[in-house]
């Protein structure tokens, strides 16, 4: 019985923190086209999917695709939020904008960058880099 408990207890948890995860993932996003849209960005998608890959935004700065990963984070404890963005997560990412590039038959400059989100309210720190990484198809 205290086992039961136990483990019911561990699931709400899980649930509760899964949830308040994607709260602080969903206000980044909605920070980072915030920021964008206030620097001239023109935003196309949000959280674009191929399969299982996302990309976060996609946008346009003049004549150039903008494909933008948004990584939050309460605070930088465990280091910048940029270092978040994983080898594995820059391979997803150029797969995804291949798949975009090619539907929707895209015959402009593109790039990638990373849009930052630190804090858990206001002032939150935003911090936008651009070109972050390259295709190498």
């Amino acid at each position: 019985m205290v086992f039961l408990a136990t483990s019911i207890i561990f699931a709400l948890l899980k649930i509760f923190y899964m949830a308040e995860h994607n709260l602080l993932g969903n206000k980044g996003e909605m920070l980072a086209s915030r920021y964008l849209l206030d620097k001239g960005f023109a935003l196309l998608h949000y959280n674009w999917r191929c399969g299982h890959k996302e990309i976060d935004l996609i946008a346009r700065e003049r004549d150039v695709l903008v494909f933008v990963e948004v990584k939050s984070r309460r605070d930088e404890t465990y280091g910048n939020a940029s270092d978040a963005v994983t080898p594995q997560k820059i391979r997803h990412l150029i797969s995804a904008a291949e798949v975009y590039i090619n539907r929707y038959k895209i015959d402009s400059p593109y790039r990638f960058d990373i849009v930052t989100v630190v804090g858990t309210g206001e002032p939150y720190k935003i911090e936008h880099i651009r070109d972050a990484f390259y295709a190498t198809w």
